[in-house]
């Protein structure tokens, strides 16, 4: 495909304007006069992954993308009325036969925020608070582990419905929401691949709705977060599903890092419903009782150097022989804050894991920050596929020990609040079962690397 689009465009213009006007940082809303009342901003970001060593089923052994991820937003506000909308363009460039390539990387031209929202205050009392959304929106809900607006994807989640965010007095919240999510279209590589717009979907057929509730300093100065999502999904014409309907329940309890203390976080999820065996109608229908964990305990150093170490833990089920169903299924969750990046890597997911790791966070100066991390990667249940990867072993003789993961990541402002620079790296040496699985690609370690620049207007 052509490389020169409208957005890859923008993106050197923005670039050359980066280099020629350094002292102050162009926005759309300046160029608007900076109204009170309406606020205008848009992104580039462009990145370019390099892959060898693939450890997924079915892709080609070594992969490359350009992926070029364009946004305009803007909210017009009146008192305590709010109408707002945001598009994504997301498309992707230099892929191959057998790339990694969906629509998880392309949305031509889509319309992911339409909405309307009103703020009310003293509706439950006095000193609270009630915000009212509905249509199209973006969620970032609790820990992000189960509902989120993906950004290190090069498409995002949408939601369509109505949210309510509530604030009382003694600072408690909750957000109650119902939802249907939206179908990224098209879905169909050949359509993909041709970039072609079509409006994504939401019916009833998928149904998204629940509630998160937290207290401040209810342990000590820690906050406590309780969840409860249904996902309720059905076939549709042309679309068969697994038909799951899902219960999750969670509790979180998380100290913030502030400099010269302790931290830490602890999260866990239960998930109880049915699923069918496989999207044919006449599928055996299965109970489903899955379960996921995540500890993190860190010290932030005080300092000019803002460092952070930190030992974590992540377990999320998988489905072993018998009756029921055990595989976690992390809904629309993000990935990249906790395990690792999505794009073309995407090996690791919330699911059928088990891995230990260590941290160590930095940010020395406003313009520079970066971590690096490293986990050792074990499968939850060994008959089950490990994690995102399709690798699976269903006789358990390739054992449970599936590698160690190495990542790293540095952002850098190159010009503040316009041009930030990003390169991300992760290195997987493959244990025993990536290597000896029937259906491993015998392709060696994986070497993932990505270098991105985003310019803000």
């Amino acid at each position: 495909m052509a490389l020169v689009r409208p957005s890859v465009i923008v993106f050197l213009a923005a670039l050359g304007f980066g280099h020629t006007a350094w002292a102050k940082a162009p926005t759309l809303q300046a160029a608007l006069g900076d109204p009170d009342d309406f606020k205008l901003s848009a992104s580039v970001r462009v990145r370019h992954e390099v892959l060898d060593g693939q450890p997924r089923i079915n892709l080609r052994s070594d992969d490359e993308q350009l992926a070029v991820r364009s946004t305009l937003a803007g909210e017009y506000h009146r008192g305590d009325i709010r109408i707002g909308g945001e598009i994504y363009d997301s498309r992707v460039y230099l892929d191959r036969t057998g790339s990694a390539v969906s629509a998880n990387e392309v949305n031509a031209f889509e319309l992911v925020q339409a909405y309307a929202g009103i703020d009310l205050h003293d509706v439950l009392g006095a000193r609270s608070a009630t915000h009212l959304q509905v249509g199209r929106m973006m969620l970032n809900l609790g820990s992000r582990r189960l509902v989120a607006a993906d950004d290190y994807r090069n498409t995002t989640n949408g939601y369509t419905g109505v949210r309510a965010d509530l604030e009382g007095a003694d600072k408690t919240t909750a957000t109650l929401f119902y939802t249907l999510p939206q179908i990224r279209l098209p879905d169909d590589l050949p359509s993909i691949r041709r970039e072609k717009v079509r409006w994504d979907r939401e019916s009833f057929d998928l149904r998204l709705w629940g509630g998160f509730v937290a207290r401040p300093r209810t342990l000590g100065d820690a906050m406590a977060e309780l969840s409860f999502v249904r996902l309720q999904e059905f076939d549709s014409p042309g679309r068969p599903t697994r038909n799951r309907n899902l219960t999750t329940l969670g509790a979180r309890v998380i100290r913030e890092p502030k400099p010269g203390r302790w931290d830490v976080e602890a999260e866990g999820i239960y998930q109880t419903g049915s699923i069918r065996a496989g999207t044919a109608q006449t599928a055996a229908r299965l109970a489903v009782s899955a379960w996921f964990a995540h500890i993190d305990a860190g010290y932030s150093f005080a300092g000019a150097g803002k460092a952070r170490l930190s030992v974590e833990y992540d377990y999320a089920s998988g489905d072993g022989p018998g009756k029921g169903y055990g595989r976690f299924d992390t809904l629309f969750g993000m990935r990249r804050a906790d395990l690792a990046p999505a794009g073309i890597y995407n090996a690791l997911a919330r699911t059928n894991i088990s891995t230990p790791g260590i941290r160590l966070e930095v940010a020395p100066t406003k313009r520079l920050d970066a971590f690096a991390a490293f986990r050792g990667l074990w499968l939850a249940d060994r008959a089950d596929a490990f994690s995102s990867t399709g690798v699976r072993d269903a006789s358990r003789r390739s054992g449970n020990f599936a590698g160690h993961q190495s990542e790293a990541r540095v952002r850098y402002w190159l010009m503040p609040g316009f041009l930030r620079g990003e390169i991300d790296g992760v290195w997987l040496a493959k244990g025993r079962f990536l290597k000896t699985a029937p259906n491993a690609p015998r392709t060696g370690d994986t070497h993932y690397l990505a270098t991105a620049v985003t310019a803000t207007f």
